[in-house]
């Protein structure tokens, strides 16, 4: 597809949105300093009523959607760049962060003319509530090629994803110069921001691949319990504390070594990851949580009662309780030497219907967030690679992205520091 100049974006969006951006922009900069805020209910849990007011602010130091807890739905969009030049990519990522910050916020969709194009789709109904709604974007390697003199900024570890020995990727599933990540707890919010985005944009950005994803229900029996996946365990057990800000800092914020605009940024880890789901219901439990490393119904470790207990590998050094070979110990294996290489994941199921071999088309959309990806994700998927559980599933897609700092203000966008 021919690229488009930033004159013809221009025009193009002006006349989709007429008057109604410059409304919704002020309605959004007023909302978002006034209008209640708070974290999203448990992972999954439905929410009712005045929950829908829950709002994530998209300004800030770090983009939202990562620290917060995964919400109900999600769809991950990723983009290739139809911008004939640096200007016309820059105006697109300007209205990509003005129409993200004013669907967060939400509020009433502005009437104009009868004849004119609805400023909004309208599939919310007049007012379009925030729902914990996070529009997160990232950029991939390709993003920094020689066509929008970027090189000289592009992160330091910012590659397209190697293809790792278990890997079959679907070129048409894998990879783009941007990935936007929307989360919010209902599939209508999230369906709604996917079509103001991507309208926003048109002409700018080609849409390349999408995935949606849904978190696994809050079912307990305590609040804490993570969610399970499509294999019935338990997912994100393991993951570092997302309250403590000097971890953070330490696994998952890039800092020394980056470019200036990126310091605060983070590496985001997409893969798409099916699961032979078919396949591992012929499997016997015992030999399921052997590989898992957990019990099932509880998400304890083999020989434990809590799902959050410490494995203590120390008193199994054999592997006679849980196998040295099983999923969790080799992602984890909770000793000094491998505590900076923990990554913070963010993952949902996804289920795709049905393959042309009448297979269920299902698995995981696996999200992590890493400081490096060479001494924390390649390090831990390097030990995966070779473990029993690689029988029963295969990525078949994804990429490494940069996700950078946020819009530190209602008139920034994400991605500014590109361009300074």
């Amino acid at each position: 597809m021919s690229s488009v100049s930033r004159r013809s974006f221009l025009a193009r969006g002006a006349a989709l949105t007429g008057a109604a951006g410059a409304a919704l922009a002020t309605g959004a900069r007023a909302a978002e300093t006034s209008a209640p805020t708070g974290p999203p209910t448990a992972p999954g849990a439905a929410v009712e009523g005045s929950d829908l007011a829950t709002v994530q602010p998209f300004t800030g130091a770090h983009q939202a959607g990562i620290l917060n807890p995964a919400p109900a739905n999600a769809t991950l969009l990723a983009f290739d760049s139809l911008a004939a030049d640096r200007d016309t990519l820059k105006a697109a990522l300007q209205a990509l962060s003005d129409r993200a910050r004013q669907l967060t916020v939400g509020g009433p969709v502005p009437l104009l003319e009868v004849d004119a194009p609805p400023a909004d789709s309208g599939i919310l109904g007049p007012d379009n509530a925030p729902d914990a709604l996070t529009v997160t974007i990232g950029f991939g390697a390709s993003l920094f090629d020689g066509r929008y003199g970027l090189a000289a900024k592009r992160p330091a570890e910012l590659t397209d994803m190697p293809t790792f020995p278990v890997d079959h990727l679907d070129p048409k599933r894998s990879h783009g110069d941007l990935l936007v990540q929307i989360c919010a707890q209902h599939r209508d919010t999230v369906v709604h921001t996917v079509r103001e985005l991507t309208r926003t944009v048109r002409g700018a950005l080609q849409q390349r691949w999408s995935m949606d994803g849904f978190a696994g229900a809050g079912r307990g029996p305590s609040p804490k319990n993570s969610p399970r996946n499509l294999f019935a365990f338990r997912d994100g057990t393991a993951n570092p504390d997302t309250t403590d800000a000097s971890l953070m800092n330490q696994l998952v914020w890039a800092g020394a070594g980056e470019p200036a605009w990126a310091v605060g940024g983070t590496y985001q880890v997409v893969r798409i990851i099916r699961m032979h789901v078919e396949f591992w219901d012929r499997v016997g439990l015992t030999e399921q949580q052997n590989m898992i490393g957990r019990v099932r119904d509880s998400g304890a470790p083999l020989g434990g009662t809590d799902e959050f207990q410490d494995p203590r590998y120390d008193l199994d050094p054999d592997g006679k309780r849980i196998p040295l070979d099983a999923h969790i110990r080799l992602a984890n294996p909770r000793t000094a030497a491998t505590a900076n290489e923990r990554i913070l994941r963010r993952g949902f199921n996804y289920h795709r219907g049905f393959d042309d071999a009448g297979q269920l088309d299902q698995g995981l959309l696996f999200v992590a967030y890493n400081r490096s990806p060479s001494k924390q994700f390649v390090v831990i998927q390097n030990r995966l690679n070779s473990e029993p559980m690689t029988d029963y599933v295969t990525p078949v897609g994804g990429g490494y992205f940069f996700v950078p700092p946020a819009a530190r203000t209602a008139a920034d966008f994400v991605g500014s520091g590109l361009f300074a």
